[in-house]
């Protein structure tokens, strides 16, 4: 039995997410709606969830140090990671020492943080398809690898980034040095590591949603959503839709393939498992225990989003995956640099048929910052997918 008390008293359920952008937030409201008492912590002030969570702390969370001493001082049930750039290890010290539950895991949450754990575990443990990668810690390296038997065309990540920073695809040996200094530019912990795929060339990528959630036993069990489509540019979204269509075999592959990475993770929770798709045939790409930034569309295509699901998840209640109605996101970027800057045009987005906007509240605009997402629901997806641009164009960021 699941028991949730009042926040703010003594009997509160006390949950701190590390990171609060956007698909924190999310979480954060999902989490109140079931009356859960709730802290954001991020880098900055003012991030979008710090905007609405009970307590707002701002920390180094990749500082071992700072990051102990909050989890000790405020002393939450539950610790959900949201970011990447976060002391990992020193969330597994203190799950071990029985002063908290991380969700997920502590573990899972230090491995996918890294593209080298990650992709290790999946291709070397669990021997599930991934596409030719070698890791690199220099540019002679790097060479070596491509030529070694990587090859061109390819592709180049830190092992520590988000959202497409310090990514690209490499073409030729002109393409090598810039690509180099570039991963070197984004990663989230500093310089160091990068990683080197081989390209493979697949029809599409997908998002499995891919929920762990206790079952009436007290068991736990594994639900998907339908599979999301999407659109990627130097590794960062900019469009999505549910449900991608598939094959059959695909889609039972590509839900293998997740619920075995899944497994192997373990707690509680949503991920977003990431898969390339050519045929039948599945590659693993990549795993975030928790929303994903593809989900986003699930805020208008399922009874219950994707940061409903996590909230649920975690808390040890009931799920439901069902899909509402087809539908599709576009991303509304920023356009400019400038703090507190002002949306014009959201009545005309929102009179495009089905659909609905969502603004961040990020308190600083970049020109390809992510500052918000138009959504719209259509029985047929290609139309959702047309409209939603649409709606995302009408908004038209300025300096306030």
């Amino acid at each position: 039995m699941t028991t949730i008390g009042t926040p703010l008293s003594p009997s509160a359920t006390k949950v701190m997410l590390l990171g609060s952008g956007e698909l924190g937030k999310e979480v954060l409201i999902a989490l109140q709606r079931l009356g859960v008492e709730t802290m954001a912590v991020d880098r900055y002030d003012h991030a979008p969830g710090q905007q609405l969570a009970h307590h707002a702390r701002t920390i180094t969370m990749s500082d071992p140090v700072q990051l102990k001493a909050l989890i000790e001082a405020e002393r939450p049930h539950l610790v959900v990671p949201e970011i990447e750039a976060i002391a990992t290890p020193m969330l597994e010290e203190l799950e071990a020492a029985g002063v908290v539950r991380v969700i997920p895991t502590a573990r899972a949450a230090r491995l996918t943080m890294d593209r080298e754990g990650i992709r290790r575990l999946a291709a070397e443990t669990l021997g599930l398809p991934t596409s030719p990668y070698k890791f690199c810690d220099s540019l002679a390296e790097l060479q070596a690898a491509i030529g070694g038997g990587v090859g061109y065309p390819c592709v180049v990540k830190p092992v520590m980034s988000s959202s497409g920073k310090g990514q690209s695809k490499i073409d030729g040996p002109a393409d090598v040095q810039k690509a180099w200094d570039y991963a070197m530019a984004g990663g989230r912990v500093g310089p160091g590591r990068v990683i080197v795929e081989g390209f493979i060339d697949f029809d599409y990528e997908i998002t499995q949603l891919t929920v762990r959630a206790l079952g009436a036993g007290g068991a736990v069990e594994t639900h998907f959503c339908e599979p999301i489509g999407h659109v990627q540019v130097s590794g960062d979204y900019v469009e999505s839709w549910q449900p991608h269509r598939m094959t059959p075999a695909a889609l039972a592959e590509s839900r293998r393939v997740a619920k075995a990475v899944t497994d192997n993770l373990g707690g509680q929770g949503l991920f977003g498992v990431e898969l390339f798709v050519k045929g039948d045939q599945v590659w693993f790409s990549e795993v975030s225990p928790r929303p994903h930034d593809t989900g986003m569309v699930t805020m208008i295509t399922q009874w219950q989003n994707e940061f409903e699901l996590h909230a649920r998840a975690i808390l040890g209640l009931p799920v439901d995956t069902t899909l509402k109605s087809p539908g599709a996101s576009a991303v509304i970027y920023g356009g400019l640099d400038a703090q507190g800057i002002a949306f014009d045009g959201v009545d005309e987005a929102m009179r495009v048929p089905n659909s609905d906007i969502r603004l961040f509240g990020k308190p600083e605009s970049f020109v390809k910052r992510r500052m918000g997402v138009a959504l719209v629901h259509d029985a047929d997806v290609e139309v959702a997918r047309t409209q939603a641009k649409r709606a995302a164009g009408l908004v038209k960021p300025r300096v306030a």
